[in-house]
C-alpha cells in the first residue's frame, strides 16, 4: 500500500473512531457526513485495486478483465470499482484491468468518453475512432492470453455482460482474440467478497449502528404495549435510518409470537407477553448489514423473560457457535452446511441454517450456506469455497419448546454479521445473547 493510500485510510478510520467509539446498546454511534464517508471509501478503493485485484486475477488465471456496461444497466461489480460519488455508468462504459505480472501489478484504464478519474483514465480518442475498435486495439496491444468477461450460469454477480454487448465485443476483437474470452464469474465473486483489514475494522462500527437502532426500536421509547403495532415499529426504524442520513437495502420487518391461548390471537398490536422479532439492515460506506434479534414484552410483575424463553435463545446461540466452528477455508458452503446441521442435530437441536455473504450487497457474493427451503445444499452457489477476509450474515433458526407456553414451540431466528479471517470467525460488534426487554 502506498504512503498516500495508507494516509487516506488512516484519516478515515481516525474520523470514525474520533466521532464515535463502540457504544452500549441504545446509543447511536456517530455517522459520518457524506463528504467524510467519501474520503474513507475513496481511500479504500485504490488499496483494494492495488492489493487485492492482482492476487484475485492470478488466483483465477485471468490476464485481462473487461467490465462493460451502460448507464442504468450496470454490471453488478461496476459500482464497487468506482469512487464513492460514482452512482452509475456514463453512456457505454468499458473498464479494463490488465495484469502485467509480478510487482508491476494491474494496469487499469477505461475506454469511454469521460474516464473514471485517475483510477481508470480513458485511452479512447472519442472524436477520432470507434469505441469498440479502440477497445480492440487496447486488447491487442497487450496481447492477453485469457480475457475475462462477466458471464455465468451460476453467479448473478458474475453475469453482468449483456448479450448485445458480448456480440459487439466478439465482432470487435475478431476470431483470434474472441477465442481467448473466458468466464470471469469467480473473479467477480472474489472481488466483491474480499475485504481489506481496514474495511473489517470499520465493519464493527457499521454493525454497532444497526444494533443500536434495534435496541432503541425494541424499547419503551418506541413501543407502548397495547397501542403500538408491528407496522409502527417498522416505520419508526425506516425513519430512524433516514434521519441518520443512511439507507437500507430492504424494508425493516417486525413480527411477533405469542401463546396459542392469548386473547389477542393475530392482532398486530404489541402486548405484554409477546416475543418480538426484527429483520433489519443498513447501508453505510457501501457496505451492508443484516441483523435479526428478539425482544420480550414484560407482563405486569415480571422483571425478566420466562426461563424457557431464555433457554430457547441459548439454543440459537449454540447453533451459531456450531456453524462458526465448521466454517473452514477451502470447504464449500454445502460442506459447511452439512457438517453444521449434522452436529446440531446430534446435540438435540432442531436447526435450520440459511447463511449468506455480506459486503457490497446484502445477499452478497460468495458461498451460499443453505437456504431456508434447501437444507440439503444449494447446487452451484453452495459449491463455491470459503476464503479468508470475507464477511457473512450468520442467519439461522432453531425451534424450541417453552414450558411457560404449555410446551409450545417458539422459533428463535437469529442473524448476526461476522468476519471470517485467518484468526477465525468473529462477530461484528457483538451478538445477542440476552433477550431485549420491553416494559
Amino acid at each position: 500500500m502506498s504512503v498516500r493510500i495508507r494516509h487516506g485510510v488512516l484519516i478515515g478510520i481516525f474520523l470514525l473512531t474520533a466521532l464515535g467509539p463502540f457504544v452500549s446498546a441504545g446509543e447511536i454511534p456517530a455517522v459520518l457526513s457524506l463528504k467524510a464517508q467519501a474520503a474513507v471509501y475513496d481511500a479504500w478503493l485504490p488499496a483494494r485495486l492495488d492489493k487485492l485485484l492482482p492476487e484475485l486475477m492470478r488466483r483465477e488465471k485471468i490476464d485481462m478483465w473487461l467490465v462493460i456496461c451502460e448507464e442504468y444497466n450496470e454490471d453488478p461489480v461496476y459500482l464497487s470499482l468506482v469512487p464513492f460519488a460514482g452512482l452509475s455508468a456514463r453512456r457505454l462504459t468499458m473498464l479494463v484491468m490488465f495484469d502485467r505480472g509480478g510487482e508491476k501489478g494491474v494496469e487499469k484504464f477505461s475506454v469511454n468518453r469521460y474516464g473514471i478519474g485517475s483510477l481508470f483514465p480513458t485511452v479512447w480518442k472519442a472524436n477520432e475512432e470507434d469505441q469498440w475498435l479502440a477497445l480492440a486495439r487496447a486488447v491487442k496491444d497487450r496481447d492477453p492470453k485469457r480475457i475475462g468477461i462477466d458471464e455465468s450460469d451460476v453467479f448473478a454477480f458474475g453475469d453482468g455482460l449483456s448479450a448485445s454487448k458480448k456480440k459487439r465485443l466478439v465482432q470487435a476483437l475478431g476470431p483470434e482474440y474472441a477465442k481467448r474470452l473466458v468466464a470471469a464469474d469467480r473473479l467477480a465473486v472474489g472481488w466483491l467478497e474480499r475485504r481489506l483489514p481496514e474495511e473489517i475494522e470499520v465493519y464493527h462500527h457499521i454493525a454497532a449502528i444497526a444494533h443500536a437502532i434495534i435496541a432503541e426500536a425494541f424499547s419503551s421509547a418506541v413501543i407502548t404495549p397495547g397501542v403500538t403495532t408491528t407496522k409502527d415499529v417498522e416505520w419508526w426504524m425506516w425513519e430512524k435510518i433516514r434521519s441518520l442520513g443512511q439507507t437500507t437495502w430492504f424494508d425493516p420487518g417486525i413480527s411477533l409470537q405469542r401463546p396459542k391461548d392469548s386473547p389477542y390471537k393475530d392482532s398486530p398490536v404489541i402486548h405484554p407477553g409477546d416475543l418480538l422479532h426484527c429483520d433489519f439492515g443498513i447501508n453505510y460506506l457501501k457496505l451492508e448489514t443484516d441483523t435479526q434479534q428478539h425482544a420480550y414484552v414484560l407482563k405486569a410483575g415480571e422483571k425478566d423473560a420466562p426461563p424457557g424463553m431464555k433457554a430457547a435463545l441459548a439454543q440459537g446461540n449454540r447453533l451459531q457457535d456450531i456453524l462458526l466452528g465448521e466454517m473452514k477455508e477451502g470447504l464449500t458452503g454445502n460442506q459447511v452446511l452439512a457438517a453444521a446441521l449434522n452436529r446440531a442435530k446430534d446435540e438435540g437441536l432442531r436447526p435450520s441454517i440459511y447463511t449468506h455473504p455480506l459486503g457490497f450487497h446484502g445477499h452478497a457474493a460468495g458461498p451460499t450456506i443453505g437456504l431456508w427451503d434447501k437444507q440439503g445444499g444449494v447446487p452451484g452457489p453452495g459449491d463455491y469455497p470459503l476464503f479468508y477476509d470475507t464477511v457473512y450474515s450468520i442467519e439461522l433458526n432453531v425451534l424450541a419448546a417453552v414450558p411457560e407456553w404449555a410446551g409450545q414451540d417458539v422459533q428463535i431466528a437469529l442473524e448476526q454479521d461476522a468476519a471470517f479471517t485467518k484468526s477465525g470467525a468473529l462477530f461484528l460488534d457483538r451478538r445477542q445473547t440476552e433477550l431485549l426487554l420491553i416494559k
